[in-house]
């Protein structure tokens, strides 16, 4: 099901721990090692998957991973995640568009991913952006980045 959009819902609602059904309070509320619920717009399967490896493996939950912009539209809305890991070139429309319409309604702290990181940071001065290809490292700072600045917002 991949080329209309949905890579895989992994979803975070539904039973489970409670700190993965709560409602966000806020953001930049949570430490770094408290677990996040995150979403990942990425178009490529096999990265998404590495994603959610990697953020299971640093403690976090991923709630879906979307290929599309709709999909990670509608995604952000059902799950309100804590965190957002966004491709900036998604299949069918940008990942910075995706943003700008899910930061309406309310401000998500993310981190941008790209092979052309200079392009991103040209469209918004001041993002967090990861040049692809990135250690595990480079992630891990990457989001406490985010975490750090949603929380001087």
């Amino acid at each position: 099901m991949t080329p209309a959009g949905r890579i895989g819902r992994l979803g975070c609602g539904g039973g489970g721990m409670n700190l993965l059904n709560r409602k966000r309070e806020g953001p930049g509320t949570q430490t770094p090692f408290q677990a996040l619920r995150v979403l990942v717009m990425e178009d490529n399967a096999i990265i998404g998957m590495l994603f959610a490896d990697l953020l299971a493996e640093m403690g976090h939950a991923v709630c879906a991973i979307e290929a599309t912009k709709e999909a990670a539209v509608a995604a952000a809305a059902r799950y309100e995640p804590d965190l957002m890991i966004v491709d900036a070139a998604l299949s069918d429309g940008s990942g910075l568009a995706a943003v700008d319409e899910i930061l309406r309604g309310g401000f998500i702290p993310h981190v941008f991913v790209s092979g052309d990181t200079a392009s991103v940071l040209a469209a918004k001065p001041g993002a967090i952006v990861l040049q692809k290809p990135f250690r595990d490292p480079d992630l891990a700072r990457a989001i406490q980045r985010a975490l750090s600045k949603a929380g001087d917002s």
